[in-house]
């Protein structure tokens, strides 16, 4: 799978259509509250400007819904001003994605210079795919590059309908989805064994696939968060008020049948009876499946953290997705701390999935302990169903 990369193109004096993931959050002040996806992105705007190279950036950000007010609050002006300032340098940004603006403003970039285009969810057609809006886009530069995993399993027209027009020109990767690609497919087609995967979160019906999928990988998979309750009432247990899909109790059988031995789930649980008051409720550690009325489970217990901790220890491949419990409510934080401790002793390449337990890692310090922390939540996900991208396999070969 391993696909050209943005430091293999010559870029001197050509203009560079990349992709990225400015989706950052912002206040009502339109104030970048945390940059970390646009410094992330940085040694590949580095490689094309650098040397020598005029860069036009596209990104999306949010969820507009079409409303004139959603012009200011998902603008990418603040982004391209941030921007501006981790490179020491004015970049240009252009009202719109495709038209007038953006057209004038390409067509004056000189090289080493950077264009951030508005937000492309401002078009219909970026959702839809569209060849037309695609055909634009495609249009303004010489090269596309992707550096946007966190959207690469989307098939948006940035994402497909654009480099699909571009067939014929250099169609790469950037470092970060490079990177991804290199961890995420890697440890799932040629895993140091034991390998073992570590599946958190609320739901059962999130994770299926990848529960599936991994079942066939693994060496262990270790089941935590509030998915363990949908298994724990599959087998007739009692959950109490804890957090259950009772529609998915029939699938969650057969993946207890199919999982055997492989499919680790909790040997107790830390429960508490109020859920908006964690640290002044009442709490209590039962043995899994025996969670009172009134109480639900909110984590792991020490008995269930000792035993996970106990079989990571020896692991060689690590993947991670999905909180242990409510990790942002001490002291139900205590499971995802105890297995972050684990991954982080642990002699292996680790990965953290995307979304929460990308969030849980970097809360709890660990990030720089583990080898790889994905920039995609939903896109990690997908990848470790085994699902392939198109956004990506239409690129060129290595």
């Amino acid at each position: 799978m391993a696909k050209k990369t943005i430091d293999q193109v010559d870029v001197a004096g050509k203009t560079v259509l990349m992709r990225v993931d400015f989706n950052v959050p912002l206040d009502d002040n339109q104030t970048i509250t945390d940059d970390r996806r646009i410094r992330m992105a940085l040694p590949s705007i580095k490689s094309v400007i650098d040397r020598g190279g005029k860069l036009i950036l596209m990104s999306h950000l949010g969820r507009p819904k079409g409303e004139p007010s959603d012009v200011e609050k998902f603008s990418l002006a603040p982004v391209a001003k941030r921007l501006g300032e981790l490179l020491d340098k004015t970049v240009a940004f252009s009202s719109d994605t495709v038209g007038a603006d953006a057209e004038a403003k390409a067509a004056a970039l000189s090289d080493g210079d950077v264009l951030v285009l508005e937000n492309l969810r401002f078009n219909d057609g970026e959702k839809k795919g569209d060849a037309e809006f695609a055909g634009k886009l495609a249009a303004l530069a010489d090269a596309y590059c992707n550096d946007a995993f966190g959207t690469c399993h989307r098939k948006d027209a940035s994402m497909v309908a654009v480099p699909e027009a571009m067939a014929g020109k250099p169609r790469v990767v950037g470092h970060l989805v490079a990177k991804e690609i290199q961890y995420l497919s890697d440890a799932i087609a040629n895993p140091e064994r034991p390998f073992v995967a570590i599946l958190g979160g609320a739901k059962v019906s999130d994770k299926i696939n990848v529960i599936n999928n991994l079942l066939g990988i693994c060496d262990a998979v270790l089941i935590g968060g509030a998915m363990a309750y949908t298994f724990s009432l599959a087998k007739g247990e009692s959950v109490g008020n804890s957090l259950v899909e009772k529609d998915k109790v029939d699938l969650a059988k057969e993946l207890i049948a199919k999982g055997g031995d492989k499919l680790v789930l909790p040997v107790d649980t830390h429960c508490g009876d109020d859920f908006g008051d964690p640290a002044g409720c009442n709490k209590e550690v039962v043995p899994a499946g025996e969670i009172k009325d009134g109480f639900e489970g909110m984590d792991i217990g020490p008995a269930t953290s000792a035993k996970y901790s106990e079989i990571l220890a020896s692991a060689k491949t690590i993947v991670w997705n999905g909180p242990m419990g409510v990790f942002e409510k001490p002291p139900f934080d205590a499971g995802t701390k105890a297995v972050a401790q684990a991954v982080a002793d642990s002699d292996s390449i680790s990965i953290i999935g995307g979304g929460d337990s990308a969030a849980a890692v970097d809360q709890l310090g660990f990030a720089d302990q583990v080898s790889h922390v994905s920039t995609g939540g939903g896109a990690s996900l997908a990848m470790l169903e085994g699902q392939s991208f198109a956004a990506v396999d239409l690129l060129d070969e290595a």
